[in-house]
C-alpha cells in the first residue's frame, strides 16, 4: 500500500513523472530528490551552497511535514552536490548539521551532474 505526497501550498513542483515523496505501508515516507527551490519566489534559487542547502531542507521538512513526519523522524539521505569540493561539503554540513541537530540519519552525499541548482536531497524517514 502506497499514497503518494500531492503538490501542496509552498510545496516545490514535481518537475516530472514523479511524486514530491510516497509513504510505504504507513510506515515509511520517501522524499523525492528536492531542490533550493524558494516558495516566496516560485523559482528555484542560485545563492550560496549554504543558501541552497537551507532552502532545500526547508523543502524537505515541509515535504516530511505533510505526510505526518519530521526531519526526526529521517533514517536516511542523500545529498547530491553539483561541485563536489572541500569547501561546498563543508558548507552544506554545516547547515545540515543544524537541521539535523541530534537526529543524525545514516547519510551518503555524492557529487552529481545537476541541472540549474547545486543542491539536492532526498531521504527516506519512519514513522510509528
Amino acid at each position: 500500500m502506497k499514497s503518494p505526497i500531492l503538490p501542496f501550498a509552498g510545496s516545490p513542483p514535481a518537475l516530472g513523472p514523479y511524486s514530491l515523496g510516497v509513504v510505504a505501508e504507513g510506515k515509511f515516507v520517501f522524499v523525492s530528490g528536492l531542490t533550493p527551490f524558494d516558495p516566496a519566489t516560485g523559482k528555484i534559487e542560485r545563492g550560496t551552497v549554504a543558501q541552497q542547502t537551507e532552502l532545500t531542507l526547508n523543502n524537505v521538512r515541509n515535504v516530511l511535514a505533510a505526510a505526518g513526519a519530521s526531519l526526526a523522524d529521517v533514517v536516511s539521505c542523500r545529498v547530491y552536490l553539483a561541485e563536489f569540493t572541500k569547501e561546498n561539503f563543508q558548507a552544506m554540513n554545516e547547515v545540515y548539521a543544524r537541521y539535523f541537530g541530534e537526529s543524525k540519519p545514516a547519510r551518503a552525499t555524492v557529487g552529481a551532474q545537476l541541472l540549474g541548482f547545486d543542491v539536492e536531497i532526498e531521504c527516506v524517514a519512519a514513522v510509528a
